[in-house]
């Protein structure tokens, strides 16, 4: 299975591409797609969305992850990253990918252990994870552990169906 993860962002949108056969992760690819420096959202949507269309298309991911958003005190900052976010979860739902969506903490707390983890520890346990990975940044780094966060959790429930399966047969 082919996993893209997103870190969504306005000004920079993460994403990782991590392969998983059963329990071994393997790294494809990593980047981030910035959008332009203008004040006008809609291009800078529109950056993101060529960029990540054009990811999809280069790599092919049978399945996407997505971070959810957390609402922060900064409303229109929020909007924001919701729009951005709306472009994650279009660009990948446009070419017919399943898509996962996972908290924050869901996320440290599957690749860490701790789900309040400090970025340079998530940063760390990538790492571990996909030996010799060169992360792009912070906003790969976050989408690297994403998509390992859905194959955790996707490897799982395709395990439950197969297990299921058999015990009607």
């Amino acid at each position: 299975m082919r996993i893209l993860g997103i870190d969504p962002g306005l000004r920079n949108m993460g994403w990782g591409i991590i392969d998983s056969v059963g329990s071994r992760l393997s790294h494809v690819a990593n980047g981030i797609c910035h959008s332009s420096g203008s004040d006008d959202l809609a291009s800078r949507l529109h950056d993101l969305h060529e960029q990540l269309t054009d990811v999809v298309h280069r790599f092919q991911p049978d399945h996407a992850a997505i971070e959810q958003t957390f609402v922060n005190k900064d409303a229109v900052a929020t909007l924001k990253l919701g729009q951005a976010r709306g472009i994650a979860l279009l660009v990948p739902a446009q070419a017919g990918i399943e898509i996962g969506e996972y908290a924050p903490n869901k996320v440290k707390k599957t690749v860490v252990g701790v789900g309040h983890a400090e970025k340079h520890q998530v940063e760390h346990m990538v790492k571990l994870q996909l030996p010799g990975v060169q992360i792009a940044g912070a906003d790969a780094s976050d989408a690297l552990a994403i998509a390992i966060c859905h194959a955790h959790y996707a490897g799982a429930s395709r395990g439950l169906e197969q297990a299921l399966r058999r015990a009607s047969v």
